[in-house]
C-alpha cells in the first residue's frame, strides 16, 4: 500500500491541469489494473478525466467513491517530497486523499466477491466537483450504500455531518473616472462592493452555524483611477437546507446601493448538507467491526458525500486515511492505521453486498427521473 501510495504522490494532479490528471488517472488505473484484474472505464468530461470500476451484471449497489486530483500545484514535490519516516507518510495529497484511493483498490480486492460493487474516482472534488456531479449522482442512485474515502477528522473519527457549501461570485459594474481630476463623474465600484460585503456577511448566523465569508476580492486597475469593476467571491457553509435556502435568496436579491451602479451575482448552492440521518445506521454498522473504539465527527468541509447524501442515498464518510494537515504543509499520513482502515472498509462494503435488499433507497431515480419505491 505504502508503495502504491507513492506512486500517485509522485504523479501531481492538481485539479486545474487537465493533462496532469489525465497522468495521475492512468496511475491510479495501473493499480486498479494489477490489484482487480481489470481495466477501468475512463469517463472525460470537459477535459477531466475519471475512472469508474463497476463488477456485476446489475445496477450497483455500494459505492466506493475517492477523487485523485489535489490541491497542490505542479512542482509541490521539490519542496515537500514523499517520505516515510518514524511510521509517518508524507507528501502532497496522502492524505487528500491519495492514500484513500489506494485504501478503495486494496479493500476492493480483498473482497471474496464484488458483484454490485462500483469504484468511482473523480478528478475536480477539489474544485467543487464541477464536471463530476451527474455522474456521481447517476452512479449512487441504485445504491443501498457509499462508502467514502476522504481523509477522517481528527483521531481517524468518521464523518457523520457535513455543512453544505454555496459558492457565489459578486461582480459589480461601475464607471472609470480620473481619481484627481473628475471622481465625481466615477461610479466607483470598489465603494459599491464594499457594501455588498457587509450585507452579504451580515448573513452570517453563528447561533445556527452558518458562515457566510467574502473570500477573493479584486477592485480597480490603477492607483489614479476610479475602479470600473470589482468582485467578491462569498463561502457559504450551513448544517442544515433551509439556512442554505435562506442565504441563497438573501444573496440573490441583492441590489446596488449607488444607483448608477450595476451587479450581478453568479453560482449558488454547490453541495447540500449531508445530514446525520443518512450515516447513522452505516456508523453504527463500522463500529461493530472496527477494531477498536470508533468515534464520529461533523465537520464544516464538504465532499462529494454531500451529493449521495442529498439524494437519499445511505452515506458514510471519512473512512480514509488517518493522519492530518490537509492542503498544509505538514500534511501526513499514520502508516499504521491503513490495514486497520482498509480492512474496516472491506468489512463493510462486503457485509452491504451480502445483504439482498428488496427495493432501492426511497430516494432513488429510475432512469425517467421518478421516484422508486
Amino acid at each position: 500500500m505504502i508503495d502504491d501510495i507513492e506512486t500517485l504522490v509522485r504523479c501531481e494532479s492538481p485539479s486545474s491541469d487537465h493533462e496532469a490528471v489525465a497522468r495521475s488517472a492512468e496511475a491510479v488505473a495501473g493499480i486498479g489494473r494489477r490489484l482487480l484484474g481489470v481495466e477501468p472505464e475512463r469517463i472525460v468530461t470537459d477535459g477531466c478525466t475519471h475512472l469508474r470500476w463497476r463488477f456485476g451484471d446489475g445496477p450497483p449497489r455500494v459505492l466506493l467513491l475517492g477523487h485523485h486530483d489535489t490541491v497542490w500545484p505542479l512542482g509541490s514535490l521539490r519542496t515537500h517530497p514523499f517520505s516515510v519516516e518514524d511510521g509517518v507518510l508524507r507528501g502532497p495529497g496522502c492524505f487528500d486523499m491519495k492514500a484513500g484511493v489506494v485504501m478503495a483498490l486494496h479493500a476492493a480486492a480483498a473482497l471474496p466477491r464484488r458483484d454490485g460493487l462500483s469504484i468511482l474516482v473523480t478528478g475536480d472534488e477539489e474544485i467543487g466537483s464541477p464536471r463530476s456531479r451527474a455522474l456521481i449522482e447517476e452512479e449512487a442512485k441504485t445504491c443501498e450504500a457509499v462508502f467514502v474515502l476522504e481523509a477522517s477528522a481528527d483521531g481517524g473519527a468518521l464523518k457523520t455531518r457535513r455543512k453544505g457549501v454555496s459558492l457565489y461570485r459578486i461582480e459589480v459594474e461601475g464607471r472609470a473616472a480620473h481619481a484627481g481630476l473628475e471622481p465625481e463623474k466615477g461610479v466607483n465600484a470598489g465603494i459599491e462592493v464594499a457594501h455588498q460585503i457587509l450585507a452579504v456577511a451580515a448573513l452570517a448566523d453563528p447561533d445556527r452555524g452558518t458562515t457566510v465569508v467574502p473570500t477573493a476580492l479584486s477592485a480597480g486597475t490603477t492607483t489614479n483611477t476610479v475602479p470600473a469593476a470589482a468582485s467578491v467571491a462569498v463561502d457559504v457553509r450551513v448544517w442544515d437546507a433551509a439556512e442554505q435556502e435562506r442565504v441563497d435568496r438573501a444573496v440573490r436579491s441583492l441590489r446596488p446601493v449607488h444607483e448608477n451602479a450595476r451587479i450581478r451575482i453568479a453560482g449558488g448552492i454547490n453541495r447540500p448538507p449531508l445530514d446525520v440521518a443518512a450515516s447513522k445506521d452505516l456508523f453504527a454498522l463500522a463500529r461493530k467491526f472496527a477494531a477498536g473504539p470508533l468515534t464520529e465527527a461533523a465537520v464544516g468541509g464538504a465532499s462529494d458525500g454531500n451529493f449521495t447524501a442529498g439524494l437519499g442515498i445511505p452515506t458514510l464518510d471519512g473512512l480514509g486515511a488517518v493522519g492530518g494537515g490537509a492542503h498544509a504543509d505538514d500534511e501526513h499520513v499514520v502508516v499504521a492505521e491503513l490495514p486497520r482502515r482498509t480492512a474496516l472498509l472491506a468489512a463493510l462494503t462486503e457485509t452491504v453486498l451480502a445483504h439482498r435488499s428488496s427495493s432501492v433507497p426511497t430516494n432513488a431515480r429510475d432512469e425517467s427521473g421518478a421516484a422508486q419505491r
